[in-house]
């Protein structure tokens, strides 16, 4: 593994991460691979790692990834409070140095578990009011009011966040600034790279989108604009690779829209079949109105490929605007046409933003990622040890 080596391992630190998913769930996505990623090469450099996180059918209770010791309890729906009674019974005992809380949809409340132990909050993104777009009321209002919470709750922790969208939206929710630092997500450089030869502009006119099928990521706003393009693009079609509840619902409008022919629906994909599906599209389309960070964006941009984005928090800090893609209002159909058709039919600017993204994506790494936490963590642990 690339880096390892360079990490200062100064003081052998023992970590507890809560965590809703590991590698191995299903259901993981872009928070689940940046946090493991991260996690990964701290453990290869000799510090003790263990992930608590939720059960899934077929898994085995206890497992080790890459050296991290994996433990899983509950489900997705009662894992916020099965994660709690867990430490206590089975964990407390092991005197962790630090527990770090993956705040990703509802708190657990890991201060609470033993008050001596600091806690260290990482947030890939909050909601807000976004959650009422992915979820039914009762559900949606119950995380909105979670997250209201985490103020009080964690007022006293610090908080590593993707990217500035994200320390900004805790700085609105109480957290002061000096508790926060922003530590941009790394990429795997030897899983996404140019084809063979360089990049040259692809034959076929392919949107694609990489990432979960959720609701709330409004992946079907490029679904609508396909209709228009079939006249000025012949050819053009919109592929659509990953998993999530939202998939039924996005077949069903391609064919209301009349477009089933051209949206290809791929599922999960990775290593050489998920480079092939970057290698072989023109632009990458991430229509989402927030998230934490775009490593989806970045690794496109790794393979030569540039993105339309939603001018939202976190996408807003992975494309560059008019440099490696372009950003467009949250919800301006007419904006978004107009993007995806310039890089569909400029083949002088596409070479452009695509070198300019293989510029860009060459300066995310895990390493340098996973080294800014470690700093991180020892700055937990000092604040922890002046307040006890």
């Amino acid at each position: 593994m690339r880096g390892t080596a360079e990490i200062d391992v100064t003081m052998r630190r023992k970590v507890l991460v809560l965590s809703y998913r590991d590698m191995r769930h299903p259901g993981m996505g872009g928070a689940e691979i940046i946090i493991h990623e991260i996690y990964r090469r701290l453990r290869a450099a000799e510090h003790e790692i263990t992930f608590l996180t939720c059960r899934f059918p077929g898994c085995a209770e206890t497992e080790e990834l890459d050296g991290i010791e994996v433990i899983r309890t509950g489900n997705l729906y009662n894992f916020n409070f099965a994660v709690g009674r867990y430490y206590r019974k089975r964990l407390r005992s092991r005197g962790y140095d630090l527990i770090v809380e993956d705040l990703n949809k509802l708190p657990f409340y890991s201060p609470s578990f033993q008050k001596d132990t600091p806690v260290l909050v990482n947030v890939p993104h909050l909601f807000g009011t976004t959650v009422f777009r992915q979820a039914k009321l009762p559900l949606a209002l119950y995380v909105y009011l979670q997250e209201r919470t985490i103020p009080r709750v964690y007022g006293d922790c610090l908080f590593q966040v993707l990217s500035d969208s994200t320390g900004g939206d805790l700085e609105r929710r109480g957290i002061r600034r000096a508790q926060i630092r922003v530590i941009r997500s790394g990429i795997d450089h030897d899983a996404h790279i140019p084809p063979p030869g360089g990049r040259g502009v692809p034959e076929q006119p392919v949107i694609i989108y990489l990432g979960r099928l959720k609701k709330y990521k409004c992946i079907e706003h490029p679904l609508r604009i396909l209709p228009k393009l079939p006249s000025s693009i012949p050819g053009a079609e919109y592929w659509i690779v990953g998993e999530g509840d939202h998939r039924g619902a996005l077949e069903r409008m391609a064919e209301e829209l009349g477009v089933r022919s051209a949206v290809r629906f791929f599922g999960f994909k990775e290593g050489a079949d998920k480079l092939d599906l970057l290698h072989r599209s023109r632009v990458l389309a991430y229509t989402s109105p927030k998230e934490g960070w775009g490593l989806s964006v970045i690794e496109a941009n790794a393979t030569g490929l540039p993105c339309v984005a939603s001018d939202s928090p976190g996408l807003k800090e992975s494309v560059r605007d008019g440099e490696t893609g372009f950003l467009v209002p949250h919800g301006d159909q007419d904006r978004l046409y107009e993007r995806l058709h310039a890089l569909l039919s400029d083949d002088p600017l596409w070479l452009r933003m695509s070198r300019a993204g293989l510029q860009w994506a060459a300066g995310f790494n895990w390493d340098r990622m996973a080294e800014e936490t470690l700093e991180f963590i020892e700055e937990a642990l000092r604040r922890g040890r002046k307040r006890s």
